[in-house]
């Protein structure tokens, strides 16, 4: 009878910890994927980056520099895994870095408001950019940066603080949440921007989130578009084209220094990478594979170099 409890017992004890074993298992499983393979210490914190080097690189040749900044709650595995920018920079010889936001009480995050953490985040990145050419042969006039939704934001933050270092800037569902009139940087900045028209999360015409909506209200995208070509002093009037069925092409030419503006529209899609790794339709609304934003907005950034870097200091 005593063997008999004993073995009942083993049985449950078993039972209970089997779940806990292959939870912790699971834990242990994902964290080991997805930490991040480098780290700098930037204003006294340290922050962490996942790098990507492609075997082709050659440290006799300048490389080009993409920065890539996840969304809110994010980090910088799933924000490669996303956007499939490894693939491409195997092929075309550039180095990626995908850069972590702030570790907090909550989730990882990108200060794109009027706080204190804005400079901070700024900073974090120059340091990346000078620890990235210390490290490796990074030809200036072709560092570029590009974010998915809160890292969308933080690409725009970037081009009103460091507009002499970044070459171009590319965004995919921008949580835009500053006002226009925070950039007081003039300097003409190319852009390249793809949304949907159903995203939930950051509306494309504008306005309350449902994530926060009696705090966070986003800009109207098409209106935010036409702000930035204006700041690129660019010729009044876009040319409309179709890229692809369900998928339009805004496009600001004329710009001084040929800093083009391009704005993609996806038809009934939601807060997704396009062309990329999708979320769950039921999570964030529809995919769509009609146009590949990384591919795209790699077309745009090797077509818009930095203007006024001379040789000498690539």
């Amino acid at each position: 009878m005593i063997a008999r409890r004993q073995a009942v017992l083993a049985t449950v004890l078993i039972a209970i910890t089997l779940p806990a074993a292959f939870a912790l298992s699971a834990a242990v499983n994902f964290y080991l994927r997805n930490r991040a393979n480098g780290s700098i210490v930037s204003s006294g914190e340290k922050r962490k980056y996942e790098l990507y080097v492609p075997r082709s690189y050659d440290p006799a040749k300048p490389a080009p520099l993409v920065i890539s900044m996840h969304g809110a709650g994010g980090w910088p595995v799933q924000q490669m895994n996303m956007t499939r920018w490894n693939r491409l920079a195997e092929r075309e010889g550039f180095i990626v870095v995908y850069p972590s936001g702030a570790d907090g009480p909550g989730p990882r995050i990108w200060h794109v408001g009027q706080e204190p953490g804005l400079m901070k985040d700024v900073r974090f990145i120059a340091d990346l950019i000078d620890k990235m050419k210390a490290s490796y042969n990074i030809d200036a006039a072709r560092i570029y940066a590009n974010g998915f939704s809160n890292g969308g934001g933080m690409a725009f933050v970037l081009s009103c603080t460091l507009s002499d270092r970044i070459a171009a800037i590319g965004i995919v569902g921008a949580a835009q949440t500053l006002p226009w009139n925070w950039c007081t940087d003039r300097r003409p900045v190319p852009m390249i921007w793809f949304h949907g028209t159903a995203d939930p999360y950051a509306p494309y015409t504008g306005g309350p989130s449902p994530i926060a909506p009696d705090i966070v209200r986003f800009a109207n995208v098409p209106q935010w578009t036409a702000k930035w070509a204006n700041r690129n002093r660019c010729a009044s009037a876009p040319t409309e084209s179709v890229f692809a069925p369900g998928v339009t092409r805004r496009e600001y030419t004329g710009c001084a220094d040929d800093a083009a503006v391009m704005l993609y529209t996806v038809d009934k899609a939601g807060h997704q990478w396009f062309g990329g790794k999708p979320f769950p339709n039921w999570f964030v609304g529809p995919y769509s594979d009609r146009v590949d934003a990384t591919a795209e907005m790699w077309t745009f950034f090797r077509a818009h170099p930095l203007r006024g870097t001379s040789p000498a200091k690539r």
